[in-house]
């Protein structure tokens, strides 16, 4: 049996989530290289105004996952896999030691920069429950024009989505799920279309400074939520990470592939539970656990109950 560490993607992030970390050394190491690779206060980055910016929300969650994370390993609890979703894949390729953590800060920030830039307004992203992949794919289809582009964007579970898109679109989508039967539709708090072919040109340029980097084989098992495979070539990685911009989530397979591979507890990292409650069917026979939601004694405790393989 085995530890699963989860980071979540944009839209679980909370107005303080960096203020209200654990007071560590390692939380205040994380911070402190971000202040260096930013040159900006990440502190100031977790409020509403600053979450008004892509780049400020998903530096915020790197920064929480990272800090969590290895406050957890410096008191021994360590984890056997990862897997984020979306800006989450940044962290947990941090935490497996494959992207150097000032190298991640670095590229999180052009990242999210690049994803602002290309859709300043207009666009974002809402959630769809209820439905039937088979379902809800002929109702996009019925949506999707070039003037309302609309797309299948997070496959989460069997009945819980994402989709991207223009404004418009998206709330055209959301009523006619709402006719054919879904259960619940909201927007997410997200202000870009992410996972979908929109970001095909960003993903592009962020794959060219990326190429400059240098990545190392994980020591951890890392798992890519967009293709829900194991990946452990450098070369790979670096690719899994420019693209997951513009391609889409499959969180449902992801958790089951790492049920399949012998994870029993999820720890989900800051901030909040969104991905707790996507892998709970698969864990029903394990565990999972948000960072939010527990002391850091709690989470120690049942972590090391995990032999490490």
């Amino acid at each position: 049996m085995s530890v699963l560490y989860t980071f979540p993607g944009q839209g679980s992030q909370r107005i303080g989530m960096l203020h209200a970390l654990p007071r560590h050394s390692e939380v205040e190491r994380t911070l402190c290289e971000t202040f260096d690779a930013l040159g900006t206060d990440p502190l100031l980055l977790d409020t509403a105004e600053a979450f008004t910016t892509s780049a400020a929300v998903q530096t915020c969650l790197l920064a929480a996952g990272v800090s969590m994370a290895r406050t957890l390993a410096a008191q021994g609890a360590r984890a056997h896999m990862v897997a984020g979703l979306s800006i989450g894949a940044y962290p947990a390729a941090v935490m497996a030691g494959a992207l150097d953590y000032a190298d991640a800060v670095r590229l999180v920030a052009r990242r999210g920069q690049l994803m602002d830039e290309s859709y300043p307004s207009g666009y974002g992203m809402a959630a769809i429950s209820g439905l039937a992949q088979e379902e809800l794919e002929p109702l996009i289809a019925q949506i999707h024009t070039p003037a309302t582009p609309v797309y299948l964007a997070n496959i989460n579970s069997p009945t819980q989505f994402a989709i991207s898109g223009s404004n418009d679109a998206l709330s055209a989508t959301m009523e006619l799920a709402s006719m054919h039967g879904a259960i619940q539709v909201h927007r997410l708090a997200v202000s870009v279309p992410s996972h979908c072919e929109l970001y095909d040109q960003a993903a592009a340029t962020l794959l060219v400074d990326i190429s400059k980097i240098t990545l190392q084989a994980p020591q951890l098992i890392y798992l890519s939520s967009n293709s829900a495979r194991m990946l452990a070539d450098p070369a790979s990685i670096a690719q899994d990470l420019a693209s997951n911009m513009k391609n889409r989530v499959n969180w449902r397979d992801t958790a089951r592939l790492a049920w399949e591979r012998g994870a029993r507890l999820a720890v989900e990292m800051p901030s909040g539970s969104v991905l707790s409650n996507l892998s709970s069917p698969v864990f029903a026979s394990g565990r999972v656990l948000c960072c939010d939601n527990n002391k850091l004694e709690t989470l120690l405790t049942l972590i090391e109950r995990e032999p490490y393989p």
